[in-house]
Formats: structure tokens, C-alpha cells, sequence
């Protein structure tokens, strides 16, 4: 392993060009935070040395007098921080090695200053931001400064901060940081939060909306224009969120690169030496995966689902407006940068020999793209409303998995064992040692110990393709088509979406599910009721020449939806029933020429949160064999042990 001790002046690109010369004539978002920075990686010591230039926009009606910024990294400062106290120092079963002192990370701010505008000289506000904590005044976090200003900014106007920051990038345990020689750098530098007006989200009159790095929240940031120079060793290769306008080499055995993106609300990028490139491309996006060697056989896998993923979006909610997407391959040794999402480049994960029954890669990439919608495009607050994201994403990763490979067998297909990708989310859910534990709804650092996952992930996923099933497909896809035309690059809240929800399940189907959707998402969302209607009997009678049978269903849990039954009778003739599913217990009644031989009760699994589909029917003939009933066990049992696929997710 080789490292460079880089000695290079950061070469400044014009202190405002990104501003004044290289921004797009229509931007596509409001462009609240704009970077321009100047970076230098020191692979040897881990450290970074950075310039950033910040233009904030204040996009309120009143004068704002403090600014607050995200330093995200001091999240792996030391084992007081916010992130280690909750985390216990691990993340998907990756853990910090607490008794290396180089395994920890941190970022210092050197000096702040104000740049001088027509009305005022400049200032150094150096030395006068306070570490503050507003989720749980713990003291010893420094993820979240407060800036005073000794002159507000007014509605509507900007302010521009030249700002000085040194970083040391932690082992990778966590999203970011260093393995050996493969860097993955998220979260790294001075990152003002989301001043949010009154009518934005949740907020009743102005305020900052700027959390803690707690262990199981990501990230809410404004949109802007990102401006970035990179100095590493010039043997490196890199990648990076948005588009490479340049390359410069440097007399001291460096390069220079420097990268472009607008309309995003992130800067991530990646370098190593062992990188293998593939490039290619789908209509207007180029696709590049950064492979490790060891894995560059499987790099088609990943661009092909890649390519998947890019048309079904398209197709289904709307154009992704960019034209780059960069696939990152982190090494076996870094796995805790798996499985992460950063405007238009995203990291994957996968192992050597991975058969291609087992779809991890696939897997990884669809889901990590749909975050370009979810987390980028519409930028939902992930500390407070994770499942706006994560959940909307798992059930579009769902979706794509099952059509592309089949419903059955889209997550694994070997040696005779299958599993479809929203049948893993569903039984991920359903399998809940206590489903009743907590709503989807609220801050994720909240959430209960353990229950992340499920709550913000699978739930969600698993409510969202109920509401599928009782709307119809193609209502369900308005609604999504709607909600991203509507909403994109706007932060929207759980109430924005709910609004739509009732706007076209009313245009389409009218009060069919009454005057709005409001009984749906207080059951799935905002409560923790749990869904279980049972076929409990069917009993058939003599009367005369024809048969009166009497079909039982039984409403086991707290959850109150409107199923359908579906009646068999020996004389081949169906009858599907429809019950509003309140009651406890419900009988219908029929009269026919032959006894009712079965019954089921949601026939085309509509009710995809119902956590018992064992109780779901009723046969009035006893099973030929017990080898169904085994079979089934068997299936379950492997549905469990194959969970750890989902890890990456």
C-alpha cells in the first residue's frame, strides 16, 4: 500500500464563478445553498484541508440572525457524541475499533468570515459559533453549530461565507471515511441546515431545522449549486456527485479534478487506486461503476440494474433530470459504506462469486438509485419523516425487483429456495416480536431501540402496496406521478402526500373508500393497529333442492380495512363478497344449488399488511397430505435465515 504526503497549494477556480458564470439560465430547484470548494486528501494521514465558499439565500419574508450548520463528521469525535452514545459505536453490524485512536474522525472549522457586499465590509465571525444540541442536550455532541450575525440577512437576500475547515476521516464503519487505500467521503465538510418559513413542512413561522447526527437518521438539506476541486494522489481514481469538468496535474505528483452538479442538496465523492471503470449509458445518463477487481465481473450486473431502475422511474414517476449516476464498489474490508445514497452516486455492495440467483447487487443498486427521487429530487426530511424515503423507495425497489425477476424469486433463486423482493419486506414486517410497539410516524432517533428497519423500511413498504392493492394499480400510480410532479425539489410532509392520496382516490373512484383516505393512514401511519381478518368457517345446510352456507370471517387485530371473500362452490361458481371489515366478526350468508367447498378471505392479497396470511382461508375438505403444511414451515423458516439480505438496505 502506497500513500502520498500531499504538499500543494489548493488551486482556487475565482472566488464566485460557479455564482456568476456556470450555473444553468433555469434552475430546476431554488437554489438556496451554494458551494464552491477547494479539498485536499492526504492519504497518509486521513486528513482533509478544505476552502468552501457558501452563498445562502434567505428564502423567507423576515430577517434571519443566526445561521446553523451541520459538522457532521464530529458525530465520530469521540464515544460521546450523540451518534456513539445510540449506537453503541457499530451500524449494520460494522463496528469502530474503540482502542485505535485513528479509527475516530472529526472536523474543526479554522476560521469563518463574511464577504464583503455593496452595503457593508467584510467580517470574521471566527470564534463566535456555539455547539449546540437541540434534540437532546447532550453536551458532548458537536454535530450542530449555531453562527450569530451581527447583521441579519434580510427576506430574500444572500449572504456569502468564506470558510476554512480541517477534517480527519474515520475508519469506515459508518457511511464514511477510510479503509487501507479505498475513500469514501459523505457528510464532510461545513454544512448549513434548512432555514424553513412559515408553511414549509411543519413549521408555523420561520425557523432552522438542523438535527443531531443520531445513528439511524440520514440527512435534510437545501438544493444549490455545488462547485468542487479535489487534490489526491494522481494515481487515484475518482468519483463524485454531479458531472467532471476538469483535470489538472500537479508538479508534486497530485491531480486536480474538479466536479460539477446542480439542483442537488449533497456532495459525496469516492478514491482509490484500485478501481476498475465501466462506463455506459441509458438514453440522456452516462453510468459509471467504480468496481473492485476482484469484482468487475459482476460490473454489468449493476449497470444493467442501473438501467432498470433509470426506465422504470421514468416510466412510473418521472424523468431523472441528471446526467450522470456513479455506481461505487466498496471492498469487502469497507463494508460500512455499503448500501448509501448521495445525488447521482450511489454505493452498491457485493462479494466475490456472488451467484446471479442471489441478487444482492441488483438489489443494493435499484434501491439506492430510487433514493434519487425520494431523498434528492424531492428531499423529504429523513431525521423526522425517514419513512417518506426509505419506506417509499423499499416499495418502489419492490416493485421493480418483482416485475423484473419475477414476484416469487426476485430476491434469491437458488438451490430450489425462492423469495420475492415485497414478500422479504412484508415478512420483515409481519414477523415483529411486537408489530403494536410503535407508528412509522415521528423523529427516527425516537423510534424504539431496535425497530429502525422494520418501522421506517418494511411497514411502510408493505402499507404502501396495501393501499396499491385497494386503489387499483393505476390509481396508485397517479398518485405517486402527482405527488413527485407536485412536490419535487419542495420538501413535502407526510400531509402534502396524504393530499394527494385523497385527491385522486376521490377524482377516480369517488366515495368508494368514503370522503377521504384519513381511516387508512391513522391505522398504518400515525397508529400501530395491526392488521389479521381470518376465514374462520364455512358451513353448508340442506334446504330443499338447494344449499344455504354460511361463510365466516373474524377481524383478529385492531386494524379495520375493507376486505373482499371469495366464495367456491362444488358446482365450480364463484362469488366474491365485499365487507367493510369493522365489525369483529361478519357472516354472509348464501343460498346455491351446491354446498360452498372453500372460502378466502383478500383472494387477490390486497391486504398486503395482513401479518397471518395462514388463517386466510377455509376448505370444507380435509388436505390430502401434511406435506404442504411442511413445505410451508420449511418456507418460512428459510425466508427468515435469508433476512440478512437486506442488511445493505
Amino acid at each position: 500500500m502506497n500513500y502520498f504526503v500531499i504538499v500543494v497549494s489548493i488551486f482556487w477556480f475565482g472566488r464566485s464563478v460557479y455564482a456568476q458564470k456556470t450555473v444553468s439560465a433555469v434552475p430546476l430547484s431554488p437554489r438556496i445553498a451554494n458551494y464552491q470548494i477547494q479539498v485536499e486528501l492526504n492519504t497518509a494521514t486521513k486528513r482533509l484541508e478544505g476552502k468552501e465558499t457558501l452563498v445562502w439565500k434567505n428564502p423567507s419574508n423576515e430577517f434571519v440572525h443566526d445561521l446553523q450548520f451541520h459538522l457532521y463528521l464530529n458525530a465520530f469525535r469521540n464515544l460521546q457524541s450523540t451518534f456513539m452514545r445510540e449506537s453503541g459505536g457499530q451500524l449494520r453490524g460494522e463496528f469502530i475499533d474503540k482502542n485505535d485512536p485513528e479509527a475516530f474522525g472529526s472536523i474543526d472549522i479554522v476560521s469563518i468570515e463574511t464577504r464583503a457586499g455593496a452595503s457593508g465590509e467584510a467580517e470574521n465571525l471566527t470564534g463566535s459559533y456555539q455547539f449546540i444540541q437541540p434534540d437532546d442536550a447532550n453536551p458532548d455532541d458537536r454535530t450542530v453549530i449555531r453562527l450569530p450575525l451581527r447583521k441579519p440577512v434580510a427576506p430574500g437576500e444572500s449572504i456569502t461565507l468564506d470558510i476554512a475547515f480541517r477534517a480527519k476521516l474515520p475508519k469506515i464503519f459508518a457511511r464514511t471515511g477510510y479503509s487501507r487505500d479505498f475513500f469514501l467521503i459523505g457528510q464532510w465538510f461545513p454544512k448549513i441546515g434548512v432555514y424553513e418559513p412559515a408553511g414549509t413542512r411543519y413549521a408555523t413561522q420561520g425557523q432552522w431545522n438542523c438535527h443531531q447526527f443520531h445513528a439511524h437518521s440520514e440527512f435534510y438539506a437545501d438544493f444549490g449549486v455545488y462547485d468542487v476541486a479535489m487534490t489526491t494522489p494522481a494515481f487515484f481514481r475518482v468519483g463524485a456527485t454531479g458531472q467532471l469538468k476538469s483535470e489538472r496535474r500537479n508538479p508534486n505528483g497530485t491531480k486536480t479534478q474538479r466536479w460539477y452538479a446542480e439542483d442537488v442538496v449533497d456532495f459525496a465523492w469516492t478514491a482509490s487506486p484500485d478501481f476498475e471503470v465501466f462506463d455506459d449509458r441509458w438514453r440522456h445518463v452516462s453510468i459509471r461503476a467504480l468496481m473492485q477487481p476482484e469484482h468487475a465481473s459482476q460490473a454489468q450486473r449493476h449497470i444493467d440494474a442501473a438501467k432498470v431502475a433509470l426506465a422504470y422511474f421514468d416510466k412510473h414517476l418521472g424523468r431523472y433530470p441528471f446526467a450522470t449516476l456513479t455506481i461505487v464498489d466498496p471492498p469487502v474490508w469497507a463494508l460500512g459504506a455499503s448500501g448509501m445514497e448521495y445525488p447521482t452516486f450511489i454505493t452498491a455492495g457485493t462479494s466475490w462469486g456472488m451467484p446471479a440467483g442471489m441478487r444482492l447487487p441488483e438489489q443494493v443498486t435499484i434501491h439506492e438509485f430510487g433514493h434519487q427521487y425520494f431523498m434528492q429530487l424531492l428531499a423529504t426530511n429523513e431525521f423526522e419523516e425517514a419513512w417518506m424515503d426509505e419506506g417509499f423507495n423499499q416499495y418502489y425497489e419492490g416493485r421493480i425487483m418483482d416485475e423484473t425477476y419475477g414476484p416469487k424469486s426476485s430476491v434469491i433463486d437458488l438451490f430450489g429456495y425462492r423469495m420475492g423482493n415485497l414478500e422479504l419486506s412484508r415478512t420483515s414486517y409481519v414477523h415483529l416480536d411486537h408489530p403494536t410497539i410503535a407508528p412509522s410516524f415521528g423523529n427516527v432517533w425516537q423510534l424504539p431501540d431496535d425497530y429502525y428497519g422494520e418501522l421506517t423500511y418494511f411497514k411502510p413498504a408493505t402499507w404502501m402496496r396495501t393501499l396499491d392493492g385497494l386503489v387499483g394499480r393505476p390509481v396508485m400510480d397517479e398518485i405517486m406521478r402527482t405527488y413527485f410532479k407536485r412536490w419535487q425539489f419542495k420538501h413535502p410532509n407526510a400531509n402534502n402526500f396524504i393530499a394527494i392520496v385523497n385527491e385522486v382516490v376521490q377524482k377516480r373512484l369517488g366515495n368508494r373508500f368514503g370522503p377521504d383516505m384519513s381511516w387508512f393512514f391513522n391505522q398504518v401511519l400515525y397508529g400501530n393497529q395491526v392488521c389479521d381478518y381470518e376465514l374462520h368457517a364455512v358451513r353448508s345446510t340442506k334446504q330443499g333442492s338447494s344449499y344455504r352456507s354460511a361463510i365466516t370471517v373474524y377481524r383478529k387485530g385492531d386494524a379495520q380495512l375493507p376486505v373482499e371473500v371469495l366464495v367456491h362452490f362444488e358446482n365450480g361458481k364463484e362469488e366474491l363478497l365485499h365487507w367493510d371489515g369493522k365489525a369483529r366478526s361478519h357472516t354472509f350468508t348464501l343460498t346455491q344449488t351446491t354446498r360452498a367447498d372453500w372460502a378466502k378471505v383478500d383472494p387477490h392479497q390486497k391486504i398486503y399488511i395482513d401479518i397471518n396470511l395462514n388463517n386466510n382461508s377455509f376448505t370444507t375438505r380435509p388436505p390430502a397430505s401434511p406435506a404442504a403444511k411442511y413445505a410451508a414451515k420449511l418456507m418460512f423458516w428459510a425466508q427468515n435465515w435469508m433476512q440478512w439480505l437486506a442488511w445493505l438496505v
